[in-house]
């Protein structure tokens, strides 16, 4: 019997402890993948009124490059470095609730994006939300203050 041969592969690259930190927050159950019900949960826990499982199914099939129904490490990193490329699905989701096109997503952005996903947030979450990101009130918070807060874990 011949030794089986691998098929040449990219190195595997060292899991940014930024980005894992981050990737635990959504694992609620630390399986090592994040599926619908950790962000059935994650999301319940962010605010009164829940994401449907069909928005949040969505926000899987964006990331799950192998189809198997979850999103594991691998692809979560790929997604949120996909940015470095050019190609940032985290990119699309930013200008989507920048609403105004000013390169900042402000109270009145975040406000009626959480609102169009069906999330019921106060005035005082929304600004706490954009204070947690490092943005200013008036001015909201850029693309890399979003990136930099989902790499620091929340």
């Amino acid at each position: 019997m011949c030794p089986s041969r691998r098929e040449p592969t990219t190195p595997l690259s060292v899991p940014s402890p930024d980005l894992r930190s981050a990737f635990d927050v959504l694992d609620s159950d630390r399986d090592g993948r994040i599926s619908l019900t950790d962000l059935k949960k994650f999301y319940s826990d962010l605010a009164s009124s829940p994401i449907s499982d069909e928005e949040i199914a969505s926000m899987i099939s964006t990331a799950d490059s192998d189809h198997n129904g979850f999103v594991d490490y691998n692809e979560f990193e790929r997604v949120l470095t996909q940015r470095k490329r050019g190609n940032s699905a985290l990119m699309e989701v930013f200008q989507l609730m920048d609403r105004d096109g000013d390169g900042k997503v402000g109270f009145e952005d975040l406000k009626g994006h959480l609102q169009m996903v069906g999330l019921d947030v106060g005035d005082e979450e929304v600004r706490a939300m954009i204070d947690m990101a490092g943005g200013e009130l008036d001015g909201g918070v850029s693309f890399d203050e979003l990136v930099k807060l989902l790499q620091d874990g929340f």
